[in-house]
């Protein structure tokens, strides 16, 4: 549905009439490659009528906010299943008009050089949103660490965990601060977005998700202006051939794009 969606937005903006010079639009993102990347969309959209300004956040939960309220015209930082718990959640009347760059979680470890290494009893930092925990605690149980309950979908919680054979003390953590509570755990279970932005890198991590899945990311916009004519344009400047090249070169497998 979303890559329909998608397709459509590019058609419609090969007919639309050129935007006035300069029209603001103001996009909220956390830091590192989201942050990146739409400075590398800048100067595209700039030569199709769109002054992007990029808005950095230090967590998950204000960019989402800050569109409701107005204060943004969009955001990108998040995947479809983060955005439909927000909705869900908070009632936000806002929605995805595209998917744009996947970041396969990681986990890393400043102790041990392989989760083999991880004692018994040994403490696991996740995320503490549903989504993004949920998504780790997938992880580790798609590497056969835990098991969790059968039909727990994208957010499984502490509490689906049914088998734990390594006894693995889990705790939850904000999104942002998984990188600095590697100090104090065993390992630690990181976005790549702030995996990057703390200097980490992505093939050091000691578990690595498989990059297919539903977390790709998407740039979200209130409901009332999806069919405005600069997120077309918005949509068909992060989409370029430019900014995908840029990503590649950038980032290398660690940052997969969508197109």
């Amino acid at each position: 549905m979303l890559r329909s969606l998608t397709l459509a937005v590019l058609l419609t903006a090969a007919s639309l009439p050129a935007l006035a010079q300069g029209q603001r639009v103001r996009v909220g993102v956390t830091p590192g490659p989201h942050a990146q990347i739409l400075e590398a969309v800048k100067p595209i959209a700039a030569k199709k009528g769109l002054d992007l300004q990029v808005v950095e956040f230090s967590d998950y939960v204000v960019p989402n906010e800050a569109l409701s309220s107005g204060e943004l015209e969009a955001n990108s930082f998040q995947h479809q299943p983060y955005l439909d718990n927000q909705k869900a959640d908070r009632g936000y009347k806002i929605e995805s008009v595209t998917q744009t760059v996947n970041f396969p979680m990681g986990v890393y470890s400043k102790r041990h050089k392989s989760f083999d290494a991880v004692p018994a009893g040994g403490t696991v930092a996740i995320p503490n949103d549903p989504t993004n925990g949920g998504r780790a605690l997938l992880l580790l149980q798609d590497k056969g660490l835990i098991k969790l309950k059968p039909g727990v979908g994208f957010k499984p919680s502490v509490a689906d965990i049914t088998e734990n054979p390594k006894r693995l003390r889990i705790v939850e953590v904000d999104a942002a601060q998984t990188p600095r509570s590697l100090d104090d755990v065993d390992a630690a279970a990181v976005n790549t977005n702030y995996a990057t932005a703390a200097g980490l890198k992505p093939g050091d991590a000691i578990l690595k998700e498989e990059p297919k899945g539903p977390y790709v990311n998407v740039i979200a916009v209130r409901s009332v202006d999806k069919d405005k004519p600069w997120v077309a344009t918005l949509v068909e400047s992060y989409r370029s051939p430019e900014v995908k090249a840029f990503i590649e070169s950038k980032f290398g497998g660690a940052v997969l794009t969508s197109w």
